[in-house]
């Protein structure tokens, strides 16, 4: 089964980089540099899950996430953010979302990365 992941990042480097480790886990990644680009994206190719960050240019990660779920109703997302102190908002917990959707830059161990995306594929 092709796994379908959206990469959302400002950052090109970190973009880059969360794309081709992705791809090295057979995960199929596209990226986007905002929330706006994504949710075009995201409007015209089916996607799983999306692995946002929270401050981008324009609109704001967790602004963009409730918009992608109304375009996608069964798409699952992954907030990371170097926001530490970055709580849920009822709206993004109403949608489904969990603190373990929630991963802080920067990663010390990507594999962290890839377990929370099984994680989220596997749930029903």
């Amino acid at each position: 089964m092709q796994r379908r992941v959206l990469v959302i990042d400002d950052e090109a480097s970190i973009r880059e980089s969360l794309t081709e480790f992705l791809e090295d886990f057979e995960f199929q990644v596209t990226s986007a540099a905002s929330a706006e680009e994504a949710l075009e994206m995201l409007n015209e190719q089916p996607q799983d899950i999306v692995v946002a960050d929270l401050r981008l240019p324009g609109m704001s990660g967790d602004t963009m996430i409730p918009l992608a779920h109304r375009l996608q109703p069964n798409l699952r997302f992954l907030i990371h953010t170097g926001s530490v102190g970055y709580h849920l908002s009822e709206e993004l917990t109403r949608l489904g979302m969990q603190p373990d959707n929630v991963m802080f830059k920067p990663l010390s161990d990507m594999m962290v990365l890839v377990n929370n995306l099984e994680n989220l594929l596997s749930r029903p």
